[in-house]
């Protein structure tokens, strides 16, 4: 559990490579790990065009914002032993998931990761008709040809905040949406950004846990109390057989050049190539041991995927905003449209296939 192994999309691709005689599935070895690797250049990426799509915020739409630098468009994601990532095929998605909901629910990080899905989908079929609803930080975009419901619920920290009496509380034993989020048929949540929060961006005055209210409490404990819930309510409250959950791994943020062995360096504003190579100096944050320990505790066997892409984000230091949005503001935490997100969805791809 935690790895997306891929043995019958690798049989697959075998199969379709050798019908149409192409070298795509090189090497392509049967229970291929997907999230250990380096990043390659690749000519026939993007896989869209970002001017050409019409769900791009302005916080990652790079080039519209004066990038010019664009090589880290090109980079693709190599997986190691010679094994390929399937492109991402946004017809066969629709197709797959014709007359189905699929929900991201998680902080902004979770609004990159659906805006890539629907620019992947809309580069996929440009003329396909769609409606679009926002109402204050959710959206909804359902593509009518396919009637594939794609949403966003923004939940920056999965479990509730209520304001009470002595102020808003942070209820880490409490997940009150689930009610929604389990009729759908595709999950893909994620989050931890908010707990490491401080004022004045908090967004709690207290923390209950275990029917004890507290000031405040260990951050990373916090996280796993709440992750623990969040994983219970899966265990409890959602048909996994007809809904399949995913939980997207840490994405990493490039404030401090240390971290990639350029100590002088304190963003990632003139990052214009990855990290060579499949390592990143400073190692994996805790909380992706976190994330893998509470997923390993869970009582349903295998009943969350996760998208392990903390590593290889952390490789793309080149693959942020830095000043190129709408903001101007140093934006070394979100990603680039087209970008690094787009790998994130093509693993996604690759895991239901």
């Amino acid at each position: 559990m935690g790895r997306v192994f891929i043995e019958k999309f690798c049989f697959v691709v075998v199969v379709l490579a050798v019908l149409i005689g192409s070298s795509e599935a090189n090497g392509c070895d049967f229970g291929c790990d997907l999230f250990e690797g380096s990043w390659v250049i690749d000519n026939t990426y993007p896989l869209y065009n970002s001017t050409a799509c019409p769900f791009i915020r302005k916080e990652f739409d790079c080039i519209k914002y004066g990038r010019t630098n664009l090589e880290y468009l090109q980079y693709r994601w190599q997986p190691n032993n010679g094994c390929n990532l399937p492109r991402f095929d946004g017809k066969d998605f629709l197709e797959r998931f014709k007359g189905k909901k699929i929900m991201y629910i998680g902080d902004s990080l979770s609004l990159n990761s659906f805006q890539s899905l629907l620019c992947l989908l809309h580069g996929a079929v440009p003329e396909a008709k769609f409606t679009q609803e926002i109402y204050r930080e959710n959206a909804t975009v359902t593509f009518l040809d396919y009637g594939v419901e794609i949403v966003l619920f923004h939940s920056n920290l999965l479990v509730d905040i209520e304001v009470e009496s002595v102020g808003r509380v942070l209820k880490l034993d409490s997940i009150k949406s689930g009610q929604i989020w389990k009729e759908f048929d595709l999950l893909i949540f994620n989050t931890w950004l908010w707990y490491t929060r401080r004022p004045p961006g908090q967004q709690w005055d207290f923390v209950e846990v275990g029917g004890k209210l507290l000031k405040d409490m260990n951050r990373v404990e916090a996280f796993r109390a709440g992750l623990n819930t969040w994983a219970g309510w899966v265990d409890t409250d959602v048909d996994t057989a007809k809904t399949k959950v995913f939980f997207q791994g840490t994405s990493p943020a490039h404030y401090h050049g240390s971290d990639w062995g350029e100590p002088a360096v304190n963003n990632c504003l003139n990052e214009i190539t990855p990290v060579n190579g499949s390592t990143y100096p400073s190692g994996l944050p805790i909380v992706v041991d976190i994330v893998k320990q509470v997923l390993n505790n869970m009582t349903k066997p295998g009943a969350v995927s996760l998208l392990d892409i903390t590593k290889l984000s952390q490789l793309r230091k080149d693959g942020h905003p830095s000043k190129y949005n709408r903001f101007k503001g140093m934006d070394c935490t979100h990603w680039c449209l087209a970008g690094v997100p787009d790998t994130w969805n093509q693993i996604l791809y690759a895991s239901l296939l």
